[in-house]
Protein backbone atom coordinates (compact mmCIF):
# COMPACT_ATOMS: atom_id res chain seq x y z
CA UNK A 1 0.00 0.00 0.00
CA UNK A 2 1.06 3.59 -0.56
CA UNK A 3 1.58 6.01 2.31
CA UNK A 4 -1.64 7.73 1.21
CA UNK A 5 -3.58 4.68 2.29
CA UNK A 6 -7.20 5.79 2.04
CA UNK A 7 -9.39 8.30 0.24
CA UNK A 8 -12.90 9.67 0.33
CA UNK A 9 -15.18 8.19 -2.32
CA UNK A 10 -18.77 7.72 -3.47
CA UNK A 11 -19.37 4.00 -3.93
CA UNK A 12 -22.25 1.78 -4.97
CA UNK A 13 -24.29 0.72 -1.94
CA UNK A 14 -27.20 -1.16 -3.53
CA UNK A 15 -29.46 -0.87 -6.56
CA UNK A 16 -30.16 2.82 -7.17
CA UNK A 17 -28.10 4.09 -4.24
CA UNK A 18 -24.60 5.44 -3.65
CA UNK A 19 -22.93 6.12 -0.30
CA UNK A 20 -19.97 8.27 0.79
CA UNK A 21 -17.09 6.46 2.49
CA UNK A 22 -13.92 7.91 4.00
CA UNK A 23 -11.73 4.82 3.93
CA UNK A 24 -11.66 3.64 0.31
CA UNK A 25 -8.21 2.10 -0.24
CA UNK A 26 -5.53 3.49 -2.52
CA UNK A 27 -3.70 0.40 -3.81
CA UNK A 28 -0.30 0.37 -5.44
CA UNK A 29 -0.46 1.53 -9.04
CA UNK A 30 -0.36 -0.86 -11.98
CA UNK A 31 2.34 0.04 -14.53
CA UNK A 32 -0.16 1.75 -16.87
CA UNK A 33 -1.95 3.76 -14.17
CA UNK A 34 -1.55 7.09 -12.46
CA UNK A 35 -2.90 8.59 -9.25
CA UNK A 36 -4.54 12.00 -9.62
CA UNK A 37 -5.78 14.51 -7.05
CA UNK A 38 -9.32 15.16 -8.26
CA UNK A 39 -10.35 18.71 -9.12
CA UNK A 40 -13.77 18.14 -10.70
CA UNK A 41 -16.08 15.41 -11.96
CA UNK A 42 -18.92 15.49 -14.49
CA UNK A 43 -22.11 13.44 -14.38
CA UNK A 44 -23.31 11.26 -17.25
CA UNK A 45 -26.48 9.26 -17.90
CA UNK A 46 -24.39 6.12 -17.29
CA UNK A 47 -23.96 7.15 -13.65
CA UNK A 48 -27.68 6.61 -13.10
CA UNK A 49 -28.15 3.67 -15.46
CA UNK A 50 -25.30 1.64 -14.00
CA UNK A 51 -26.27 2.03 -10.34
CA UNK A 52 -29.91 1.32 -11.23
CA UNK A 53 -29.29 -1.74 -13.40
CA UNK A 54 -25.81 -3.15 -12.67
CA UNK A 55 -24.80 -1.91 -9.20
CA UNK A 56 -21.36 -2.69 -7.84
CA UNK A 57 -19.65 -1.75 -4.54
CA UNK A 58 -16.95 0.00 -6.55
CA UNK A 59 -16.32 3.73 -6.89
CA UNK A 60 -18.74 5.45 -9.27
CA UNK A 61 -18.12 7.99 -12.01
CA UNK A 62 -16.54 8.15 -15.48
CA UNK A 63 -15.37 11.74 -16.14
CA UNK A 64 -12.78 13.63 -14.08
CA UNK A 65 -10.10 16.30 -14.14
CA UNK A 66 -7.23 16.61 -11.72
CA UNK A 67 -3.51 16.86 -10.98
CA UNK A 68 -1.15 13.91 -11.41
CA UNK A 69 0.35 12.84 -8.08
CA UNK A 70 2.18 9.65 -9.06
CA UNK A 71 2.60 7.54 -12.21
CA UNK A 72 3.09 3.84 -12.84
CA UNK A 73 6.34 2.40 -14.13
CA UNK A 74 5.31 2.30 -17.81
CA UNK A 75 3.69 5.76 -18.00
CA UNK A 76 5.75 8.19 -20.09
CA UNK A 77 3.23 10.79 -21.34
CA UNK A 78 2.55 12.23 -17.89
CA UNK A 79 4.48 13.27 -14.81
CA UNK A 80 3.55 14.47 -11.31
CA UNK A 81 2.13 17.98 -11.44
CA UNK A 82 0.49 17.64 -14.87
CA UNK A 83 -3.10 18.84 -15.10
CA UNK A 84 -5.17 16.17 -16.86
CA UNK A 85 -8.67 15.00 -17.68
CA UNK A 86 -9.71 11.43 -18.33
CA UNK A 87 -12.22 8.62 -18.67
CA UNK A 88 -12.28 5.92 -15.97
CA UNK A 89 -14.48 2.85 -15.45
CA UNK A 90 -16.99 3.68 -12.73
CA UNK A 91 -18.77 1.00 -10.68
CA UNK A 92 -16.37 -1.60 -12.04
CA UNK A 93 -17.26 -4.96 -10.50
CA UNK A 94 -13.83 -6.34 -11.47
CA UNK A 95 -11.84 -3.42 -10.08
CA UNK A 96 -13.56 -1.50 -7.31
CA UNK A 97 -10.68 0.97 -7.11
CA UNK A 98 -11.42 2.62 -10.46
CA UNK A 99 -14.03 5.37 -10.77
CA UNK A 100 -14.11 9.17 -10.74
CA UNK A 101 -16.19 9.94 -7.65
CA UNK A 102 -13.30 10.22 -5.21
CA UNK A 103 -10.78 12.81 -4.05
CA UNK A 104 -7.96 10.70 -5.58
CA UNK A 105 -8.62 8.97 -8.92
CA UNK A 106 -6.68 5.96 -10.17
CA UNK A 107 -6.71 6.44 -13.94
CA UNK A 108 -5.51 4.47 -16.93
CA UNK A 109 -2.99 6.91 -18.39
CA UNK A 110 -3.71 6.07 -22.03
CA UNK A 111 -7.32 7.23 -21.62
CA UNK A 112 -6.30 10.67 -20.35
CA UNK A 113 -5.23 13.98 -21.90
CA UNK A 114 -3.17 16.87 -20.61
CA UNK A 115 -5.38 19.86 -19.92
CA UNK A 116 -4.51 22.96 -21.96
CA UNK A 117 -3.75 26.13 -20.00
CA UNK A 118 -6.74 27.83 -21.62
CA UNK A 119 -9.18 25.34 -20.09
CA UNK A 120 -10.49 25.17 -16.52
CA UNK A 121 -10.76 21.92 -14.60
CA UNK A 122 -14.54 22.33 -14.57
CA UNK A 123 -14.60 22.50 -18.37
CA UNK A 124 -12.08 19.72 -18.86
CA UNK A 125 -13.90 17.13 -16.77
CA UNK A 126 -16.84 17.13 -19.21
CA UNK A 127 -14.91 15.81 -22.21
CA UNK A 128 -13.20 12.44 -21.90
CA UNK A 129 -16.14 10.01 -21.93
CA UNK A 130 -17.74 11.82 -24.87
CA UNK A 131 -14.41 11.74 -26.73
CA UNK A 132 -14.03 8.01 -26.23
CA UNK A 133 -17.64 7.17 -27.01
CA UNK A 134 -17.94 9.30 -30.12
CA UNK A 135 -14.42 8.57 -31.36
CA UNK A 136 -15.04 4.83 -31.08
CA UNK A 137 -18.42 5.11 -32.80
CA UNK A 138 -17.27 7.28 -35.69
CA UNK A 139 -13.73 6.18 -36.39
CA UNK A 140 -14.02 2.45 -35.66
CA UNK A 141 -17.65 1.39 -35.99
CA UNK A 142 -18.76 3.76 -38.75
CA UNK A 143 -15.31 3.60 -40.37
CA UNK A 144 -14.99 7.35 -40.86
CA UNK A 145 -11.61 9.01 -41.30
CA UNK A 146 -10.03 10.41 -38.14
CA UNK A 147 -8.87 14.04 -38.42
CA UNK A 148 -5.44 14.18 -40.01
CA UNK A 149 -5.40 10.51 -41.07
CA UNK A 150 -5.33 9.07 -44.56
CA UNK A 151 -7.31 5.90 -43.80
CA UNK A 152 -11.05 5.53 -43.36
CA UNK A 153 -14.02 6.87 -45.28
CA UNK A 154 -14.54 10.58 -45.86
CA UNK A 155 -18.06 11.01 -47.30
CA UNK A 156 -19.62 14.39 -47.99
CA UNK A 157 -22.17 14.04 -45.16
CA UNK A 158 -22.78 12.18 -41.91
CA UNK A 159 -25.89 12.36 -39.73
CA UNK A 160 -25.83 13.13 -36.00
CA UNK A 161 -29.18 12.47 -34.34
CA UNK A 162 -29.39 14.25 -30.98
CA UNK A 163 -26.87 16.98 -31.72
CA UNK A 164 -27.51 18.87 -28.49
CA UNK A 165 -26.42 15.97 -26.27
CA UNK A 166 -22.84 15.97 -24.97
CA UNK A 167 -21.95 13.19 -27.39
CA UNK A 168 -23.74 14.94 -30.24
CA UNK A 169 -21.82 18.14 -29.69
CA UNK A 170 -18.54 16.24 -29.70
CA UNK A 171 -19.54 14.37 -32.87
CA UNK A 172 -20.28 17.60 -34.75
CA UNK A 173 -16.84 18.98 -33.93
CA UNK A 174 -14.98 15.79 -34.84
CA UNK A 175 -16.83 15.45 -38.15
CA UNK A 176 -15.89 19.00 -39.08
CA UNK A 177 -12.25 18.29 -38.22
CA UNK A 178 -12.40 15.28 -40.53
CA UNK A 179 -13.75 17.38 -43.39
CA UNK A 180 -17.23 15.82 -43.26
CA UNK A 181 -20.41 17.93 -43.22
CA UNK A 182 -22.47 17.19 -40.09
CA UNK A 183 -26.22 16.92 -40.69
CA UNK A 184 -27.77 17.44 -37.24
CA UNK A 185 -31.15 16.84 -35.64
CA UNK A 186 -32.02 18.87 -32.54
CA UNK A 187 -34.71 21.14 -31.15
CA UNK A 188 -35.07 24.45 -32.96
CA UNK A 189 -33.92 26.22 -29.78
CA UNK A 190 -30.48 24.61 -30.19
CA UNK A 191 -29.92 25.60 -33.83
CA UNK A 192 -27.58 28.51 -33.06
CA UNK A 193 -25.38 26.38 -30.79
CA UNK A 194 -25.25 23.56 -33.35
CA UNK A 195 -24.25 25.97 -36.11
CA UNK A 196 -21.55 27.47 -33.90
CA UNK A 197 -20.09 24.00 -33.34
CA UNK A 198 -19.98 23.35 -37.09
CA UNK A 199 -23.30 21.82 -38.15
CA UNK A 200 -23.79 22.03 -41.91
CA UNK A 201 -27.58 21.88 -41.62
CA UNK A 202 -29.96 21.37 -38.69
CA UNK A 203 -33.38 19.71 -38.70
CA UNK A 204 -36.14 19.75 -36.10
CA UNK A 205 -36.22 16.27 -34.59
CA UNK A 206 -39.90 16.70 -33.74
CA UNK A 207 -40.88 17.05 -37.40
CA UNK A 208 -42.54 13.99 -38.95
CA UNK A 209 -40.73 14.79 -42.22
CA UNK A 210 -37.26 15.08 -40.66
CA UNK A 211 -35.86 11.88 -42.20
CA UNK A 212 -37.31 12.64 -45.62
CA UNK A 213 -35.90 16.17 -45.59
CA UNK A 214 -32.42 14.86 -44.76
CA UNK A 215 -32.69 12.30 -47.56
CA UNK A 216 -33.57 15.09 -49.98
CA UNK A 217 -30.70 17.32 -48.82
CA UNK A 218 -28.19 14.49 -49.19
CA UNK A 219 -29.62 13.48 -52.58
CA UNK A 220 -30.50 9.99 -51.34
CA UNK A 221 -26.80 9.21 -50.78
CA UNK A 222 -26.40 9.34 -46.97
CA UNK A 223 -24.48 6.32 -45.65
CA UNK A 224 -23.38 7.09 -42.07
CA UNK A 225 -25.64 7.82 -39.08
CA UNK A 226 -24.69 8.27 -35.42
CA UNK A 227 -27.71 8.19 -33.09
CA UNK A 228 -26.89 9.89 -29.78
CA UNK A 229 -30.44 9.31 -28.48
CA UNK A 230 -31.16 5.75 -29.70
CA UNK A 231 -34.92 5.68 -29.29
CA UNK A 232 -37.45 4.01 -31.57
CA UNK A 233 -38.22 7.41 -33.11
CA UNK A 234 -34.62 8.50 -33.70
CA UNK A 235 -33.62 5.14 -35.13
CA UNK A 236 -36.59 5.18 -37.51
CA UNK A 237 -35.66 8.70 -38.60
CA UNK A 238 -32.06 7.65 -39.27
CA UNK A 239 -33.25 4.66 -41.28
CA UNK A 240 -35.48 6.92 -43.37
CA UNK A 241 -32.65 9.40 -43.95
CA UNK A 242 -30.08 6.81 -45.09
CA UNK A 243 -29.92 6.56 -48.87
CA UNK A 244 -31.16 3.94 -51.28
CA UNK A 245 -27.86 2.03 -51.34
CA UNK A 246 -27.98 1.37 -47.60
CA UNK A 247 -25.49 2.34 -44.97
CA UNK A 248 -24.24 2.13 -41.40
CA UNK A 249 -26.09 3.05 -38.21
CA UNK A 250 -24.46 3.27 -34.76
CA UNK A 251 -26.38 4.06 -31.57
CA UNK A 252 -25.14 4.92 -28.11
CA UNK A 253 -27.43 2.28 -26.59
CA UNK A 254 -28.51 -1.20 -27.63
CA UNK A 255 -30.80 -0.46 -30.62
CA UNK A 256 -34.57 -0.98 -30.40
CA UNK A 257 -35.57 -4.27 -32.03
CA UNK A 258 -38.77 -2.67 -33.35
CA UNK A 259 -36.73 -0.87 -36.01
CA UNK A 260 -33.50 -2.84 -36.30
CA UNK A 261 -34.66 -5.24 -39.02
CA UNK A 262 -36.81 -2.90 -41.12
CA UNK A 263 -33.94 -2.30 -43.56
CA UNK A 264 -31.58 -5.19 -44.17
CA UNK A 265 -29.30 -2.93 -46.22
CA UNK A 266 -28.27 -1.00 -43.10
CA UNK A 267 -25.58 -2.38 -40.79
CA UNK A 268 -26.58 -1.76 -37.17
CA UNK A 269 -24.17 -1.47 -34.25
CA UNK A 270 -23.92 0.33 -30.92
CA UNK A 271 -21.19 1.68 -28.65
CA UNK A 272 -19.84 0.00 -25.54
CA UNK A 273 -17.20 2.55 -24.61
CA UNK A 274 -15.91 0.45 -21.70
CA UNK A 275 -14.30 -1.82 -24.30
CA UNK A 276 -11.69 0.93 -24.78
CA UNK A 277 -9.93 -0.18 -21.59
CA UNK A 278 -8.99 -3.43 -23.36
CA UNK A 279 -10.37 -5.65 -20.60
CA UNK A 280 -13.50 -7.82 -20.45
CA UNK A 281 -16.66 -5.83 -19.80
CA UNK A 282 -18.46 -8.05 -17.33
CA UNK A 283 -22.00 -6.75 -17.60
CA UNK A 284 -25.12 -8.80 -18.22
CA UNK A 285 -26.60 -9.58 -21.62
CA UNK A 286 -25.72 -7.48 -24.65
CA UNK A 287 -23.74 -5.04 -22.49
CA UNK A 288 -20.90 -7.49 -21.87
CA UNK A 289 -17.82 -7.61 -24.10
CA UNK A 290 -14.72 -9.80 -24.36
CA UNK A 291 -11.35 -8.15 -23.88
CA UNK A 292 -10.19 -6.26 -26.98
CA UNK A 293 -6.50 -5.26 -27.10
CA UNK A 294 -7.23 -3.57 -30.45
CA UNK A 295 -9.79 -1.30 -28.81
CA UNK A 296 -7.20 -0.35 -26.20
CA UNK A 297 -4.68 0.47 -28.94
CA UNK A 298 -7.29 2.60 -30.66
CA UNK A 299 -8.07 4.42 -27.40
CA UNK A 300 -4.39 5.21 -26.78
CA UNK A 301 -4.09 6.77 -30.23
CA UNK A 302 -7.42 8.62 -29.98
CA UNK A 303 -6.61 10.32 -26.68
CA UNK A 304 -3.13 11.32 -27.85
CA UNK A 305 -4.69 12.97 -30.90
CA UNK A 306 -7.47 14.54 -28.82
CA UNK A 307 -4.85 16.14 -26.60
CA UNK A 308 -3.58 18.02 -29.67
CA UNK A 309 -7.10 19.05 -30.71
CA UNK A 310 -7.88 20.47 -27.28
CA UNK A 311 -4.52 22.24 -27.07
CA UNK A 312 -5.23 23.89 -30.44
CA UNK A 313 -8.74 24.88 -29.38
CA UNK A 314 -10.33 22.75 -32.10
CA UNK A 315 -12.74 20.94 -29.78
CA UNK A 316 -14.44 21.96 -26.58
CA UNK A 317 -16.72 20.40 -24.02
CA UNK A 318 -20.44 20.99 -23.57
CA UNK A 319 -22.07 23.68 -21.48
CA UNK A 320 -22.12 22.84 -17.79
CA UNK A 321 -23.63 23.93 -14.50
CA UNK A 322 -21.89 23.59 -11.15
CA UNK A 323 -23.35 21.35 -8.50
CA UNK A 324 -22.92 21.93 -4.78
CA UNK A 325 -21.43 20.02 -1.85
CA UNK A 326 -18.77 17.98 -3.67
CA UNK A 327 -19.00 14.21 -3.39
CA UNK A 328 -21.98 14.44 -1.03
CA UNK A 329 -23.95 16.48 -3.56
CA UNK A 330 -23.42 14.07 -6.44
CA UNK A 331 -26.25 11.79 -5.30
CA UNK A 332 -28.81 14.57 -5.79
CA UNK A 333 -27.27 15.37 -9.15
CA UNK A 334 -27.56 11.77 -10.30
CA UNK A 335 -31.22 11.82 -9.30
CA UNK A 336 -31.74 14.87 -11.53
CA UNK A 337 -30.01 13.02 -14.39
CA UNK A 338 -32.15 9.94 -13.72
CA UNK A 339 -35.34 11.99 -13.96
CA UNK A 340 -34.31 13.63 -17.24
CA UNK A 341 -33.95 17.05 -15.63
CA UNK A 342 -30.46 17.71 -17.04
CA UNK A 343 -30.76 18.65 -20.72
CA UNK A 344 -28.35 20.56 -22.96
CA UNK A 345 -25.59 20.75 -20.33
CA UNK A 346 -23.60 18.63 -17.88
CA UNK A 347 -23.63 18.79 -14.12
CA UNK A 348 -20.11 19.35 -12.79
CA UNK A 349 -19.01 18.95 -9.17
CA UNK A 350 -15.77 20.57 -7.98
CA UNK A 351 -13.98 18.28 -5.52
CA UNK A 352 -12.11 20.03 -2.72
Amino acid sequence: MSNMAVRKALIGKCRGEYEVVHDAPIPDLQPDQMLCKTKAVALNPADAKTIDNSPSPGIGGYDFSGTVVRVGSSVTRFKPGDEVFGFVHGLNADNRDSGAFTDHVIATAELCCKMPASMTSNQACTMALALGTVGYAMFKQLGLAMPGSEGGERPEYALVAGGNTSSGRMAIQLLRLSGIKPIVTCSINANAVMNDLGAFQTFDYRSSTCGREIKNLTRNTLVHALDCVTSVDTMAMCFEAIGAKGGKYVGLEAPPTQVKYIRRDITVDWVQALSLFGKPVKLEGVYGRPASPLDRQFAAYLYQEAEKWTEQGLIRGPDFQLGQDGLEGIRDGIDHVRKGQVQGYKLVYPIA
